[in-house]
């Protein structure tokens, strides 16, 4: 029974796995059918679509080959258009060609017939001349000369008063050269003038004062030197001592606070900077006392305060041993003498001589040439333009270009070039000259060289067969640059190169 059973359980399982299995595969078998079915669908799907896109890459296809056609035939037709004009152009060119061809004929024709008459009349002209000179018994230049007397007769009054106009403009014109030429000559006189000194002596009442302005190991003389800046020379001189400076203001100074230390007799170091401080602020007084003196002994009126400061410092000023406020006044009275005689503007003269060494004063603080700096002083005080220019030209630089700076130019020559004006003893004149001749000489193609005008101009003959005129002037500013370089000259050197030819020949 048992053995049964279990072999009943195994068929029915045999056969349960078997049913099973074949239903598996049925499954199977249905599902790879649809996997078909839907595989070949998709594969006609896709060759649908392929088609379409073949069909519509076509159509676009034929649509640019359309579309390029019309353009080929819209180029052409225009090309058949432009072609078609020129052709009309072309036409019209020949057309316009083939009348100006016949117009040039048509002027050669007129002026052919031009000429004919031209001839005709001429000759017409000649038949009347002889008839004119027949009847009236004159030649043509007789009945000229009448003409022309008939004419003067006629238009005499007309004359008169056009010579008389140009006479007028030829004086006016001939007066203001004349007046140029008169300044420029007068600049070559010169007359005396007294230099200042760089010393200054003190006298002492007892040669025992000496030691007591020494003081103990000498810091009463080494205060006073350091406060002044001024150097105090005590030697066997008797009854005296020796102040020496440069800076006239600085050696004022010194000179009366050592007087009055002298006179009060307590010398150290404490009374030596209380007294010069003193002395400062009273030589301040003094400056705008000496500059109100300057203009009120030049005639000179509408000055600033200020400025009348500034001009009172030249007083402490000295250019080559000339003080710089006398020479300013003495050129102002030159200034307006020359002006007088030459019917100048006086009053421009007088300023302008007056201010003209005023940037002197101030061109330790202000950088640049002391002309340039009194010009714009003057400028920044409100001085009219002509003012102004006579400073700002007063050495030559720029050009005087008023008959008023030339004067001032003159006159500021006149001050400067006369004997004595100048400090330079005769050794260091003669060194400085031929130091620039040397200068002058050392360039190619110099002949000779000469310094004249107490140094203040070279003249400088070249050869004419090795420099031309072009480099004549390239030579004078070569020269000028190594004379501004190379030496040291109290004011501007004029360099002249004198180029000279000379032609010679022989009658045998």
């Amino acid at each position: 029974m048992t053995l049964i059973t279990v072999f009943v359980a195994l068929a029915a399982l045999a056969g349960g796995g078997y049913g099973g299995y074949v239903y598996r595969k049925k499954q199977i078998e249905e599902k790879n059918k649809d996997l078909a079915v839907k595989a070949d669908k998709i594969l006609a799907d896709a060759k649908t679509k392929a088609n379409e896109t073949v069909y519509e890459a076509k159509n676009n296809a034929f649509k640019l080959q359309d579309e390029a056609k019309k353009e080929e035939h819209r180029r052409r037709e225009q090309l058949a258009k432009i072609e078609e004009r020129l052709v009309k152009k072309e036409g019209a060119l020949d057309d316009k060609s083939d009348k100006v061809e016949k117009l040039k004929n048509e002027l050669e024709d007129k002026v052919t017939s031009v000429k004919k008459l031209r001839e005709e009349v001429e000759g017409i002209y000649k038949m009347q001349e002889q008839q004119l000179e027949k009847v009236a018994a004159m030649s043509k230049e007789e009945a000229k000369e009448v003409l022309l007397k008939k004419v003067e007769e006629d238009a005499k009054a007309d004359i008169v008063e056009t010579i008389k106009k140009a006479e007028v403009e030829l004086k006016k014109e001939a007066g203001q050269k004349a007046k140029f030429i008169i300044a420029e000559a007068i600049q070559r006189y010169a007359a005396e003038t007294a230099s200042e000194s760089t010393a200054t002596i003190v006298n002492l009442p007892n040669d025992e004062m000496k030691g007591r302005i020494i003081g103990r190991e000498g810091r009463n003389i080494n205060t006073f030197e350091q406060i002044t800046g001024i150097d105090v020379i005590v030697d066997d001189t008797p009854g005296s001592i020796v102040i020496s400076g440069f800076d006239l203001v600085r050696r004022y100074i010194a000179k009366v606070a050592l007087e009055r230390l002298i006179e009060d007799g307590r010398i150290h170091p404490a009374r030596i900077e209380e007294t010069i401080e003193k002395v400062k602020d009273e030589v301040n007084v003094l400056i705008k006392e000496l500059g109100e003196k300057a203009v009120l002994e030049c005639g000179v009126t509408g000055f600033h305060p200020n400025l009348v400061k500034i001009l009172g410092r030249l007083k402490f000023r000295v250019t080559h041993g000339q003080n710089a406020l006398k020479h300013s006044m003495e050129v102002t009275f030159i200034a307006a003498n020359l002006a007088e005689e030459l019917g100048a503007d006086v009053s421009v003269c007088k300023r302008a001589a007056l201010l003209h060494d005023i940037g002197k004063a101030v061109d330790h603080e202000i950088p640049g040439h002391h002309a340039k700096i009194g010009a714009d002083i003057a400028a920044k005080f409100g001085f009219p333009k002509e003012v102004v220019h006579a400073i700002a030209s007063h050495h030559g630089d720029p050009e005087p270009e008023s008959v008023e700076a030339q004067i001032v130019y003159a006159a500021n020559q006149i001050s400067n070039s006369r004997p004595g004006a100048n400090k330079d003893n005769l050794d260091s004149y003669i060194r400085r000259l031929a130091e620039l001749e040397n200068v002058c000489n050392g360039f190619d193609g110099v002949e000779k060289t000469f310094a004249v005008q107490a140094g203040t101009e070279v003249r400088i003959f070249v050869q004419p067969k090795e420099i031309d005129d072009l480099g004549s002037i390239k030579l004078s500013h070569a020269i000028a640059r190594k004379i501004e370089y190379d030496l040291q000259h109290p004011g501007p050197v004029k360099v002249n190169v004198l180029r000279e030819t000379r032609s010679e020949a022989f009658a045998e």
